[in-house]
């Protein structure tokens, strides 16, 4: 039958070129190739060159060339994730924050003076017998004698001490004996111990409940801050067990705090201010605090158009052990964050008006992978205590409260109440102080973990206060004010206030600017492989060409070749051990050809004229080669029959 003539071709080409085996080069021929085709110069530049030294130069030119280009890559995307910082100011409307003000003392002590009166009695025995302190000896000795005893034996346990030195004697304030202290950690307040007179050392001593022997010593080297630190402990047993519906009551009301309210300009009152208990403050009052949905805004900066409050303080009123300084204490922040005052809060004196002026200035930080911040905190494993939005004081107390509930079995007093705790009393929790104590140093040095899993905040607003203090009211106006102000509290008119009860308070914008700061990428990805062009252009002469042809060789073809190379070895060996049992001879043709000699591999695209001359001719069929000239066909068959004279004469040379 008749065949196809492209089946008479593919028929013919095996007739005449019967080769077995893999028709591909070898590695080294290869990299031949691809370091005479590449367009790296460095590469076609080793093969090309002459003598060993010059190829010896362009390998050292061309590793150093790879070397450069990997070195600056790296630090390319390494600054790929670098941000720049852009402060934008701009003049607008602005919101007013949150201004929350709390009485430095947080319970009216004329109401507190039932549940104190035992702790009280305790800590002027101590000022007696410590320091020869007494106000009126009957009364404490009938005090005594009526005061119930629903505290007596936990002040027993832990009383006051006085040291004779830092040796293990101590003298009790309640019996006034001596008697050996087991503790062996000692913890001072201050890093100065008054190293004149080591009597003054006072402190008391804290131990583990389930192991007397296990005792940790706080020792002060004031006798105020060993008194007042001692009364604290006291006082937040007491305070864990009274419910806070009465606690607001035997706080300040907004009636008892404000006086007298202005704000842009107009007047308000206290219905403008919500309350807000604080576990160390009692009731504080916050002004625009936005719960009924709106949020105040001032369109003029200065004094008079911010708040101007005149608040009431009763200094007579106030715990003579728990606080030591008259006044109030403020807090500025965003309507969504928890005020906390005792860390941040600002002291207003009393008999003086203050002026606090304010800046105002929105941070945003990138997060992820530019900064280890968190957006809204839910990323974080620690459970939000506070009802406000994330930051990183919220986390911090909210972290401690949970090591505190785990470890100790009950909650901090100062910090809110996780789900399904209480708070320590001494009844409940006989050991929860040791445990706090212990506790707290742990958190303070790092150890709980908390400062590793918390975060920063990546948006947070910041008002940046200024203050400044005047005498108020004047000498000359002091009379006919206090006088008014007498009425308008209420009281007899005969009967004026104490300018030391009183504190003027004005919170404002200095100006309306609103400085934003925020993070950009420093770097896109059309910036990075821009630079990554650049690189490899100017050490390498490489383009994106190259790159895809190196990943060809080196990955795709290198590959291929040697996976073949493996296939052949092992159809080779399968080919012998089929022939080992049968007995055959081994044939010629099997006898593979390989890489150039090849004839099927010649390469249809010639590279240059260089590698052509150097390739190879096939064996087995020479090609036929183009005949030399005929140079008969040269001879000029001339119609002259005579030579000219001058040919002549160089014929004749």
């Amino acid at each position: 039958g008749a065949m196809a003539p492209g089946k008479k071709i593919t028929a013919r080409i095996k007739r005449t070129l019967p080769v077995k085996g893999p028709q591909a080069p070898t590695l080294s021929e290869l990299m031949r190739w691809y370091c005479l085709n590449t367009n790296t110069h460095g590469c076609r530049r080793i093969v090309v060159s002459r003598g060993r030294l010059r190829r010896f130069i362009w390998i050292l030119l061309t590793l150093s060339a790879v070397g450069l280009i990997l070195w600056q890559c790296a630090e390319l995307l390494m600054n790929y994730y670098s941000a720049s910082v852009s402060v934008t100011v701009q003049f607008q409307k602005l919101p007013f924050p949150a201004v929350t003000i709390c009485n430095i003392n947080p319970y009216k002590y004329s109401s507190m003076k039932d549940y104190l009166s035992e702790l009280d009695k305790e800590t002027k025995k101590a000022l007696e017998t410590f320091y020869g302190f007494s106000e009126g000896k009957s009364k404490v000795r009938r005090s005594v004698d009526e005061g119930n005893s629903t505290g007596s034996d936990f002040f027993k346990q832990i009383p006051l001490l006085k040291f004779e030195d830092f040796s293990k004697t101590a003298t009790d304030l309640r019996s006034g004996q001596k008697r050996k202290i087991e503790g062996s950690v000692f913890h001072k307040d201050s890093s100065i111990v008054n190293s004149g007179d080591s009597n003054d050392i006072i402190g008391f001593q804290l131990c583990d409940a389930n192991n007397s022997s296990e005792c940790a010593l706080y020792t002060f080297s004031s006798g105020v801050n060993a008194i007042q630190e001692w009364y604290k402990l006291h006082y937040m047993n007491i305070m864990a067990q009274i419910p806070l519906e009465t606690k607001e009551k035997l706080s300040y009301s907004a009636d008892d705090l404000l006086l007298t309210c202005f704000f842009d300009g107009l007047s308000c009152d206290k219905r403008h201010f919500t309350r807000f208990h604080h576990p160390l403050h009692g009731n504080c009052y916050t002004f625009n605090s936005g719960e009924n949905g709106t949020i105040l805004s001032t369109s003029t900066g200065g004094s008079e158009y911010g708040l101007q409050v005149v608040l009431y303080i009763d200094e007579a009123d106030y715990n003579p052990f728990l606080v030591t300084s008259t006044g109030a204490k403020i807090i500025v922040h965003d309507q969504n964050e928890y005020p906390f005052i005792e860390d941040i809060g600002t002291e207003i004196e009393t008999a003086a008006a203050t002026s606090i002026g304010m800046h105002f200035t929105r941070s945003r930080k990138l997060s992820k992978p530019y900064s280890d911040c968190t957006e809204t905190g839910a990323d974080i494993p620690v459970e939000n205590l506070y009802n406000k939005s994330y930051s990183l004081q919220i986390c911090l107390h909210s972290c401690f409260q949970k090591a505190m509930v785990d470890s100790c079995g009950c909650a901090q007093y100062a910090q809110p109440l996780p789900a399904g705790a209480e708070y320590c009393n001494y009844k409940k929790n006989p050991n929860w102080m040791y445990c706090y104590y212990r506790l707290h140093e742990k958190f303070v040095k790092e150890q709980l973990g908390c400062q590793q899993i918390c975060k920063d905040a990546c948006s947070f607003k910041e008002w940046a206060l200024t203050t400044s203090i005047a005498q108020w009211p004047s000498t000359v106006s002091e009379d006919w004010m206090l006088r008014v102000l007498s009425w308008d509290k209420g009281q007899k008119i005969n009967k004026k206030l104490n300018k030391t009860d009183l504190a003027n308070l004005m919170v404002f914008y200095k100006d309306l600017n609103e400085r934003f700061i925020s993070e950009n990428p420093a770097n896109t990805l059309v910036i990075l492989l821009s630079n990554f062009g650049g690189q490899l252009g100017l050490w390498m002469s490489c383009s994106v060409v190259c790159v895809i042809e190196i990943v060809e060789v080196f990955f795709i073809d290198s590959l291929s070749i040697v996976m073949r190379r493996q296939w052949q070895k092992a159809k080779k060996w399968w080919n012998d051990r089929k022939r080992d049992r049968s007995g055959k001879p081994p044939e010629a043709g099997d006898l593979e050809r390989q890489g150039h000699d090849n004839p099927v591999c010649m390469d249809e695209d010639l590279p240059t004229f260089n590698t052509a001359l150097r390739l190879p001719l096939p064996q087995d069929n020479p090609l036929p080669r183009t005949p030399p000239p005929n140079y008969s066909t040269l001879r000029l068959e001339t119609a002259f029959t005579e030579q000219l004279p001058d040919t002549l004469e160089v014929g004749q040379h």
